[in-house]
């Protein structure tokens, strides 16, 4: 069975983030190691998200004094991101587990971070804004998945999963990974005991089937997504860019799928575009490495519209408006240094072709509908 990765702390990002278990990811549906500033451009969407304060540590013991005194505006932008990446995300990679093939895999659906997760500037801003210590604590729990319906709550501390002591301190991703990964074959669910309001609370958590690609938020300005055949990372730029989740959940859509189709494989470039995810998840990345192209090739027209096509059902799987599809690709051709190289529009040029079978393919779907069909390409 093909592997899928596993989170890992953001501070040992570069040396570990090939590190991968079987067979299903665990803890990271978005990967944990997203390192994004906050941005005077932070753009507002049809959900709003606030990032959570010492207060919102649920269940645990906290400090509910004066969150303001320890905000952090940088933590706070990485959460802000992640949090709506993450709510954008569950219905297309959980709904769409059918259309991933041989890429859908179990997962818990729940991210779980240490104050290791994030980058050395921002440890201190995690422990004191977030709670968080050396043990891995509950931050996210994906919507419509096994850990929701099973109870699971944002500020559980993972204790035991299937009696098996949960590592503690700035490998506990890894460390975690690497215990787990024997034992996870053959379960569809697990047995996970956590500290909730400092007494240990004991869960079945059932596995949920889901598209297993790690999401990312990139470090930079310009206006990209990539999908290197198993991560997908979207930039600042185009999340500030794009200013509503209908918007955004078109982008991560193609991106899903380009990864089924594996067109990163067919143009043998995963190890560029793992490298250039690679740099953007640091805090700060290499600049000169982000703003060049760095041997990336421009998608060939015949795959864009593939990746549209499959896009387009997957929208529609998760419950997402499919009208909206050309104007956002449109809008994506207006983006300011468009011409730029390592851009969306030039790296996904927009063409007549890609319109005509956009076009084709929501009146194929509208049909389905209609019809109670199954919507599948």
């Amino acid at each position: 069975m093909p592997l899928a990765s596993f989170a890992i702390s953001c501070r040992q990002h570069l040396r570990l983030s090939r590190y991968v278990v079987s067979p299903l990811l665990l803890f990271a549906l978005l990967g944990a190691c997203s390192q994004i500033p906050l941005n005077s451009n932070t753009s507002t969407s049809r959900s709003t998200t606030t990032a959570p304060s010492a207060s919102q540590n649920t269940g645990n013991k906290t400090t509910s004094t004066s969150s303001a005194a320890v905000r952090d505006p940088l933590l706070d932008g990485l959460l802000l991101r992640q949090e709506r990446i993450y709510r954008i995300a569950a219905p297309l990679i959980i709904k769409n587990a059918v259309l991933c093939r041989t890429q859908a895999r179990p997962l818990l659906g729940f991210t779980a971070k240490n104050q290791y997760s994030y980058p050395p500037e921002l440890t201190a801003a995690a422990r004191q804004s977030l709670g968080l210590d050396e043990r891995l604590q509950v931050m996210q729990i994906l919507d419509g998945s096994g850990a929701m319906r099973a109870g699971l709550k944002r500020g559980d501390i993972l204790q035991t999963i299937q009696d098996l002591t949960i590592p503690t301190g700035p490998q506990a991703e890894p460390e975690t990974a690497r215990m787990l990964s024997p034992i996870l074959k053959n379960l569809s669910e697990l047995n996970i005991t956590v500290i909730r309001q400092n007494q240990p609370i004991t869960v079945n958590v059932p596995l949920t089937l889901a598209c297993a690609f790690a999401i990312d938020v990139g470090n930079t300005q310009l206006v990209n997504a990539y999908a290197d055949g198993r991560r997908i990372l979207l930039t600042r730029g185009l999340l500030d860019w794009l200013s509503t989740d209908e918007d955004v959940a078109i982008i991560i859509a193609r991106e899903i799928a380009h990864n089924v189709l594996q067109h990163a494989k067919q143009l043998q470039q995963m190890a560029t575009l793992s490298m250039v995810i690679d740099n953007l998840l640091l805090f700060k990345p290499d600049q000169i490495a982000a703003n060049s192209s760095n041997g990336i090739k421009i998608t060939p027209e015949k795959m864009d519209q593939e990746a549209d096509r499959l896009a387009l059902f997957m929208l529609a799987r998760a419950g997402y408006d499919i009208a909206n599809f050309t104007h956002v690709m449109q809008k994506l051709a207006q983006t300011p240094n468009a011409s730029q190289a390592l851009t969306y529009p030039t790296l996904h040029p927009w063409t007549e072709g890609r319109q005509s079978v956009i076009q084709a393919t929501i009146k194929e779907i509208r049909q389905k509908q209609s019809a109670k069909k199954a919507l599948v390409p």
